[in-house]
């Protein structure tokens, strides 16, 4: 093989390197208030500073709302941010109800929440609710088993539904859980949530 073969084919090599790696870059979480919008393109203050996020064109907006444990009712489909009790259970820190268009959306009972330490995710339908002293509990079944989630009085609890870009105002509290950041330091998505009111994704 010529010098000239092998030094194409070394920078192919280089070439298709970066693109998988960058095609592989983990998700993380962008948020902060909306400054601007242009097109596709979000500008936002975060805590770290200014943030560039584009959003796909078939992007999905998400309202956030203020609820209750009141609102929570069986059969509604639920994420929840808890950690885990000894006795088994999960202490609720934050919970969302899905409208139903998003049932079975990230379904299961996984660890690795970052809202808290030890926090775990669990994703499920409302089965049995029950009145404890520590607040609601509920049964949240999933494709795999069932956990009880107690929801303390203090829990913040949130409504999702779905949207559009109408929601994307100046001021506006934003969030977009998977991000992915590209080689130029801004970042893309396929769902951005928004609060409502004074509601904070």
């Amino acid at each position: 093989m010529s010098t000239m073969r092998i030094m194409t084919a070394a920078a192919l090599a280089a070439v298709f390197a970066v693109s998988t790696a960058w095609a592989q870059q983990p998700t993380q979480r962008v948020a902060g208030t909306l400054d601007k919008v242009e097109g596709n393109t979000l500008y936002i203050k975060s805590a770290s500073g200014p943030v560039t996020l584009k959003l796909n064109d078939n992007a999905l907006v998400v309202a956030r709302v203020k609820a209750s444990a009141a609102d929570i009712k069986a059969g509604d489909y639920v994420a929840s941010g808890g950690v885990p009790q000894p006795d088994g259970t999960q202490k609720a820190v934050e919970l969302r109800i899905f409208p139903e268009t998003m049932r079975g959306n990230g379904d299961g009972h996984r660890p690795g929440w970052p809202g808290a330490p030890n926090g775990t995710m669990t994703n499920g339908a409302v089965g049995q609710t029950v009145t404890s002293v520590d607040g609601p509990v509920l049964t949240v079944k999933y494709k795999d088993g069932e956990k009880k989630l107690v929801i303390g009085p203090t829990v913040p609890v949130q409504r999702l539904e779905v949207s559009d870009r109408n929601e994307l105002k100046a001021g506006a509290a934003v969030a977009a859980a998977a991000a992915t950041k590209q080689p130029d330091g801004t970042f893309t998505a396929a769902r951005i949530d928004v609060g409502r009111g004074d509601a904070v994704p």
